[in-house]
């Protein structure tokens, strides 16, 4: 069956680097993505981290060397990953995944303007 335009894309593979800070996800697009643990730890679409509203969103500092430990089907449109801060509650759809893949240059520059903004930092643990 071919894809339409309509049609998300779907993961045709996830795979955890052994470091454990790289998530690659390939989709049936053709589209691949080498997605960083920070990254991913960072933009989670937690409640813990989104809020309920963009004026709740939380930029969290201290994450550069954050480790997933593990990557847990949901269903069978997402997944959840579990982090070595113990932050497990995002679950992470595929269009999510396949959005930060896509955006992940703007998203993280974005990051790093946050962080800079609200005296953060990648290397010490700080939420603002």
């Amino acid at each position: 069956m071919s894809q339409t335009n309509a049609d998300p894309p779907w993961p045709v593979e996830i795979r955890l680097a052994k470091d454990r800070r790289t998530l690659n996800v390939v989709f049936d697009d053709g589209a691949s993505f080498d997605l960083s643990a920070e990254l991913l730890r960072v933009t989670s679409p937690s409640a813990e981290v989104q809020g309920h509203s963009e004026s709740e969103r939380k930029t969290i500092g201290g994450k550069r060397n954050v480790e997933i430990l593990s990557v847990d089907p949901v269903g069978n449109y997402a997944v959840r990953l579990g982090f070595d801060d113990m932050h497990t509650t995002g679950i992470f759809s595929w269009a999510f995944l396949h959005e930060v893949g896509r955006d992940a240059g703007r998203l993280f520059q974005s990051y790093l303007d946050d962080l800079a903004a609200k005296g953060l930092d990648r290397d010490k643990p700080g939420v603002r």
